[in-house]
């Protein structure tokens, strides 16, 4: 199954235009932030960036990591 992220506005100057939160992530793709937590340990999650005691991703980094893994299976 494949996954789409959306792009960011580009009229959006926001400095986390470009970034997606741990929650809004585990809901696009369907899964539990648990989930993501585990996946950043076992080193085969999306790089990710903890500022604030908040977990973010760049969302170009996340549609990069998915196009490595078409066809594995996590």
């Amino acid at each position: 199954m494949k996954t789409e992220i959306s792009s960011p506005d580009p009229q959006d100057n926001s400095v986390l235009s470009e970034w997606i939160s741990m929650a809004e992530l585990a809901g696009e793709l369907g899964v539990s932030k648990d989930t993501l937590g585990r996946w950043h340990t076992q080193r085969i999650g999306p790089p990710r960036a903890k500022i604030g005691g908040r977990i973010w991703y760049r969302r170009q980094s996340v549609r990069e990591w998915l196009r490595e893994k078409e066809g594995s299976i996590l």
